[in-house]
């Protein structure tokens, strides 16, 4: 049995309890050194292998599967490995060989950073939808052409945009595109190592983005939250409004609550 466990964004109480269980039981522990804390480690066997990801390829990994089909694998992914993780070939494989497998979800560095910055990424009338993306970079091949920064920047919305650190000039330039959504005093946050020991957390806006983000010196694990949410007005929810119903819950008359009155008469 596989089971590739989502490790969390860097605070290692963020793992799940099913992780945690999972590191428990393992043989062989196969982890990320440069992105998941050696904490984790500390729910591991004593007897369990332990090796680093960083050093090895796909193949090394594969093989490595296909060699140990009677133990039991934890695959340690930073954050959650639905999200960049880099796992649709390992399953693939594990399909093709017919290697029982799991996924076990993680805490991605988006939802952290919403932790982090307080504030609800989903805000009535602000945005409804959040969207993850990167730049393209030196994977450009990987990158649809319409899945451009500046493709959802026309749309808005909020951004969770991973991978980018290192090119806050085109980062900027692209969320400013010509028919943008956005403009320079539109919100952003930079998140580096959310929920790690030494984070940092950098509020800005559009137009002083690439000045912020170069002046931060960080390149890697670097988070950018872009959105009116993150400083607009707050719009109250439909979800508990007492004029809302729905199959739990009656519309509510003034002076009621929940459809009962709020100062009931003896």
């Amino acid at each position: 049995m596989i089971s590739f466990i989502g490790a969390g964004p860097g605070d290692p109480e963020l793992i799940t309890v099913k992780g945690q269980d999972r590191l428990r039981g393992a043989d062989i522990v196969i982890w990320a050194s440069s992105l998941v804390p050696e904490e984790l480690l500390s729910h591991c066997r004593k007897d369990a292998a332990i090796l680093d990801s960083a050093g090895m390829t796909l193949e090394d990994v594969l093989e490595l599967y296909d060699a140990n089909g009677e133990k039991r694998i934890a695959r340690l992914h930073s954050g959650d490995p639905s999200v960049y993780g880099a796992i649709q070939e390992q399953i693939d494989f594990c399909v093709e060989r017919e290697i029982e497998f799991e996924i076990i979800p993680g805490v991605t560095s988006v939802a952290a950073a919403a932790s982090i910055l307080r504030r609800e990424l989903t805000i009535p009338a602000l945005s409804q939808s959040v969207v993850f993306t990167r730049l393209a970079g030196k994977t450009k091949a990987s990158m649809p052409e319409r899945e451009s920064v500046s493709a959802y920047a026309r749309i808005g919305g909020t951004l969770g945009i991973f991978l980018s650190g290192a090119r806050p000039n085109e980062l900027q330039d692209e969320l400013l595109c010509e028919g943008s959504a956005f403009n320079e005093s539109t919100p952003a946050a930079i998140v580096i190592r959310a929920t790690w020991k030494d984070q940092d957390v950098i509020s800005t806006t559009l137009g002083s983005l690439a000045k912020d983000l170069a002046g931060s010196g960080a390149n890697r694990t670097v988070l950018v939250i872009v959105g009116d949410v993150l400083s607009g007005p707050t719009r109250r929810s439909h979800l508990y409004s007492p004029g809302y119903a729905h199959r739990f819950r009656k519309r509510s008359l003034p002076g009621t609550t929940s459809g009962r009155p709020t100062n009931p008469q003896p």
